[in-house]
């Protein structure tokens, strides 16, 4: 699966919608990984890559995710969104988890399994 970009109804329609429900409520099927950026950050291009590279790798067991926060603002200010890029995990159970910056492939990894309980086959 490729990296699909969300807007902020298909953020409420695949991830979770904030308007009708205050307690969170992932409506995914898979954990995934949501990357805000934006186009004329550097560090967000770095991982752009990376974030491609491990869509296919996770194929079918993990769902990748871009937001723009220049495009979308209200969910970058529903994530408190200040520095970028930053990397929410969103597990099938339990609460996402946020980090900021670039991350290696390798810190990628890791937390999948931590977060997500996959290995890097799933």
């Amino acid at each position: 699966m490729a990296v699909e970009h969300l807007t902020l109804d298909s953020f409420k329609e695949k991830i979770f919608d904030f308007e009708k429900s205050k307690d969170w409520n992932y409506r995914g099927e898979n954990p995934c990984i949501i990357d805000f950026y934006a186009h004329w950050c550097g560090p967000c291009k770095v991982i752009a890559p990376v974030i491609e590279e491990l869509a296919e790798e996770y194929c079918c067991k993990v769902d990748f995710y871009k937001v723009n926060t220049e495009e979308e603002q209200v969910l970058a200010g529903i994530f408190g969104i200040q520095s970028i890029p930053a990397i929410l995990f969103v597990p099938r159970e339990g609460k996402p988890q946020m980090t900021v910056g670039a991350l290696p492939k390798a810190s990628f990894r890791q937390l999948i399994r931590e977060i997500f309980d996959l290995n890097e086959t799933g």
